[in-house]
């Protein structure tokens, strides 16, 4: 491909994904969906050509568009994909194109604002199965600090997409469907769990009205982040419509130094002609990555709704033996295995084989799932603690707070901060009486060759 010209085509897995490099200030989408064939230079310039809109009777004598990172300096009144500010002054940003790298199934868009004092970075890239995936980086160029509100990818979709799909729900009803119209303005889901909980949507998807599983075309955007995050179909009066997805960011939590980064979670769109179709591309491209498990998933046994936190090793031998006689390949040792965990109230953070419990470690119970040709696994939340734990107790700087009080637990847990020094590595201490031959140390839990 040659990066000199106007248009750039990407092609692969069914999809053909057209941009138009010459629109100001920067490159915008003219086609994502249907692959449309080698087409030659004249073809994606015609095209290119008929995507740009018409003066709006009232409206701006250049009629904005929707680019790659819309912004409002640059005409876009709808949402923006970047907000932000330095030391809470307004600022204007309006990128231009200063570079572009490409290849058969990706592209690499370099712009920058020397006047706002930023740069960014476009990814996009086409899968195997014809995912799209765009990541977009910011760096502050400026000789101050600048505050991230908001850095988002956006999708196009086509006009006929009408109708949008999304879930909800709760616990024990997750991912519950529901549908509405699209219409002019903004359909907008934030999850502010720290994690996508069972009310956020993991798609959002929108498309011609009635689409079904086997009907339709429809288009869905997916981000691929696991903690506070936003996504939005909007309509605008303009006549353009898209999706776009990112993190979402808290007051503050983002303020980049001057030569500082950040860049968006992968954003993942897909489409088909139905809803099975627009879902077997997230399947096979997960599935063709190099590291995806390559035998098929051991049937497992997890201990949990057996025994909960009743652990006995006479009972669970027992129960490892019923496994292995019809056919399980994976016994899992469940919550309880660990110091003070006899209930959901205490323990957990406290990683060490209950010497109470376990009065040989965990070893026997290992050695007979082995024994019996089965690999053994053991369940482990890293990332919780209960108040009532001797880690909580030693490390209370450890538990994610933003006042000096603890915010409202949730099954009597709070959340570990992963990042914070001395969290490299799971929290260990000696049990206050080691009965003797007691191991603290945690069993080799692999996959046995």
């Amino acid at each position: 491909m040659n990066p000199r010209d106007d248009v750039i085509h990407l092609r692969r897995g069914g999809t053909s994904v057209i941009l138009d490099l010459s629109t100001a200030p920067i490159p915008s989408f003219v086609h994502w969906g249907a692959d449309l064939g080698p087409l030659p230079p004249a073809a994606l310039s015609s095209l290119a050509v008929a995507a740009r809109p018409q003066r709006v009777s009232g409206g701006l004598d250049a009629t904005s568009r929707l680019t790659l990172l819309p912004t409002e300096a640059a005409g876009w009144m709808f949402t923006p994909a970047l907000e932000g500010h330095r030391d809470g002054a307004g600022s204007s940003i309006l990128f231009s194109l200063v570079s572009v790298s490409s290849d058969e199934h990706a592209v690499s868009l370099e712009l920058a604002d020397v006047e706002a004092g930023l740069t960014a970075r476009i990814d996009l890239s086409l899968g195997v199965a014809g995912l799209l995936t765009q990541r977009v980086s910011l760096r502050n160029t400026g000789d101050t600090s600048f505050t991230v509100d908001r850095l988002q990818a956006v999708f196009p979709l086509p006009w006929e997409a009408t109708e949008i799909l999304d879930t909800t729900g709760h616990h024990l009803r997750e991912r519950a469907p529901q549908r509405r119209a699209l219409a002019i303005g903004t359909h907008l889901r934030e999850s502010r769990r720290g994690r996508p909980g069972a009310d956020a949507t993991v798609l959002l998807a929108a498309g011609r009205p009635g689409f079904g599983f086997e009907t339709g075309q429809v288009h869905g955007l997916h981000v691929a982040w696991s903690g506070n995050h936003r996504v939005l179909a909007e309509r605008t009066s303009n006549g353009d419509a898209f999706l776009a997805g990112g993190e979402l960011f808290l007051p503050g939590e983002v303020v980049l130094a001057p030569g500082e980064e950040i860049s968006t979670p992968q954003v993942m769109g897909s489409w088909g002609e139905g809803l099975s179709a627009l879902s077997y591309r997230f399947h096979d491209e997960w599935r063709a990555r190099p590291q995806h498990p390559s035998r098929p998933r051991p049937i497992s046994l997890n201990t949990w709704e057996a025994v909960y936190f009743d652990h006995d090793l006479r009972r669970l031998t027992a129960l490892a033996d019923a496994a292995a006689e019809v056919g399980v390949e994976r016994f899992v040792l469940d919550d309880g295995w660990f110091l003070g965990r006899r209930d959901d109230t205490a323990g957990l953070g406290d990683w060490l084989v209950d010497p109470i419990v376990w009065p040989e470690g965990l070893h026997p119970l290992v050695d007979h799932v082995r024994g019996l040709g089965m690999e053994f696994g053991l369940w482990v939340e890293p990332e919780m603690v209960n108040p009532d734990s001797e880690l909580a107790r030693s490390h209370p700087e450890w538990i994610l707070r933003g006042r000096a009080g603890l915010p409202p637990s949730a099954r009597q847990q709070q959340v570990l901060n992963l990042a914070a020094p001395g969290r490299l590595s799971l929290h260990r201490r000696a049990p206050a009486r080691p009965a003797r031959g007691v191991s603290d140390r945690v069993p080799e839990v692999g996959p046995q060759p």
